[in-house]
This record gives structure tokens, sequence and C-alpha cells, in this order.
């Protein structure tokens, strides 16, 4: 994972996206000085909060883009295109509070029974991708941590997050993958 002051640079970073584009319509270009660890290909999510409610949450799972391609992509579509939300206005950016999530590389949990998941997945250390034929929900780490759940209200959310059915982790062509996230805010 990567240094805290590499944390604090990508969250300034989708600071400056957000505005820049609010602003001018625009998408900055990857900084020049930007440090030589982030120009490595890292899964990025970037959650935009607003009094402490939910305001925009999109990343990139897998390591397709360099940590700062990523997060000024995905700081975009946090602000502009989430589903979920209307586009976040320059009068709301004074009030959002923004976090970037620097991903590891998702791993597929091996079972031969899928009960053995509530023992590999650990609450606080593991987000969760499930997945089930082309359907793919992915919950953060933090997400189990904030709502108080327990390993199989994790799956049970993560399931339903896919548009499947909440006991669908029990299901043997359901794919369940864990990878863990650092927070910077």
């Amino acid at each position: 994972m990567i240094s805290y002051e590499n944390g604090q640079y990508l969250v300034g970073l989708a600071k400056e996206a957000v505005l820049i584009y609010l602003d001018e319509g625009r998408k900055i270009e990857v900084p020049e000085d930007c440090p030589e660890e982030l120009k490595e290909r890292m899964g990025i999510f970037v959650t935009l909060n607003e009094n402490r409610q939910l305001r925009g949450c999109i990343g990139y799972p897998e390591p397709v883009e360099s940590a700062v391609q990523a997060t000024i992509d995905v700081a975009i579509a946090a602000a502009c295109e989430d589903p979920r939300f209307p586009e976040v206005t320059m009068e709301e950016y004074p009030e959002l509070t923004f976090e970037v999530t620097v991903l590891s590389p998702p791993e597929k949990l091996e079972v031969s029974d899928p009960l053995e998941y509530l023992e590999k997945i650990e609450i606080g250390r593991d987000g969760l991708i499930i997945q089930k034929g082309y359907r793919r929900g992915l919950l953060l780490p933090q997400v189990a941590v904030e709502h108080n759940m327990d390993v199989q209200e994790f799956l049970e959310h993560t399931c339903m997050k896919a548009g499947i059915s909440a006991d669908s982790w029990l299901d043997a062509s359901s794919d369940v993958y864990t990878f863990q996230g650092k927070v910077f805010q």
C-alpha cells in the first residue's frame, strides 16, 4: 500500500479534479510533479460525503490505470456520474469531504463449502466483490464497519448491491473476492 503522504496527495488531487471540472468543465492532466509510486496501476475509489451523508462513490476495483489517473477519473465520476445522485454543484463543493481508498488487487476466495466464507472474511480488513454471471457488486471494507455489519450481513449486502438475491453467496455459481483498502481523507 502507499504512504500517508502519497495518500494525502491523492485526496488533494481528487479535490482539485472535481473543482476544476465543476468550474471549467475540463478534466485536469496528471501533474508533472506526481510521486513515482502513484504512477503504478492501482484500484482506486473516491467517496464524496456531504454533511456525513454519501453524495457519490465511484471507483476502479481492478488496477487498470495509474493511481493518479484513476483518482482524477473516478473523482469526477463520483461527483457527476454516480447514478444514485444528481450531479454535484459548485454551491455544494465547499461542503464536501473527500475520501480516497486505495485497493489491493482482488483475490478470489476458494472454498469447498460457502459457509467457509464466514470464517475467511474479516470485518474491517476485507472489502468484498461478489459476482454471479454478469452481475457484480462491490462494498469497500469501511462499509461493514460504518454500518455495524457481521460477515453474513456484509455478504448479503454485497449480493444486493449486485442486484442478486441476498443469499446468492451460498450459491456455488457465485464467486466471492476479497481485497483490502487503505483510506485517506
